[in-house]
């Protein structure tokens, strides 16, 4: 399985600020909080030096996960997609079979993933099962209860 994050330009240029803010704001706060509970003495038995420790292994983790995203990344134009089937960065408007509910949504990276913005990830069950459908079709999605039914009824860009 290939490990390419494809990302929207707004979506590619958020990770590489935040990236950014880890890398030149937060980081230098940590080193400084580590350096100011080392002044307090003995390292054993201070808890401020074991949390700055502590925060500045997250902050690493989570920069060195960034790094990996932006450089595997691929910035797509969605001006030049097919839009007669489902792929990144399609919005689809689908109908449950089962209830008659219509939802839209925008298939994106994992890393732009927003229920909220209804932006679902192409990796998420809903988005696995949608990709490359088209008009007319029905996408049999497995979820924990069962499996739910989704007709395609619109795929725009």
């Amino acid at each position: 399985m290939s490990n390419v994050s494809y990302l929207t330009k707004e979506g590619y240029e958020r990770l590489k600020n935040e990236l950014d803010q880890l890398k030149n704001v937060e980081r230098p706060k940590i080193s400084q909080a580590i350096g100011e509970a080392r002044d307090k003495g003995d390292l054993s038995e201070n808890a401020e030096y074991d949390a700055a420790k502590d925060a500045q292994g997250m902050l690493e983790v989570k920069i060195s996960e960034l790094e990996r995203i932006l450089g595997n990344s691929r910035v797509l134009d969605d001006s030049e997609l097919d839009a007669s089937k489902v792929l990144v960065l399609s919005t689809v408007k689908i109908k449950n079979k089962a209830n008659g509910m219509e939802l839209v949504y925008t298939l994106v990276a994992e890393a732009e993933a927003n229920l909220a913005q209804k932006k679902i990830s192409v990796t998420s069950p809903i988005g696995k099962g949608l990709i490359g459908k088209s008009v007319g079709d029905i996408a049999e999605i497995k979820v924990p209860n069962g499996t739910i039914e989704f007709e395609i009824l619109e795929i725009s860009r």
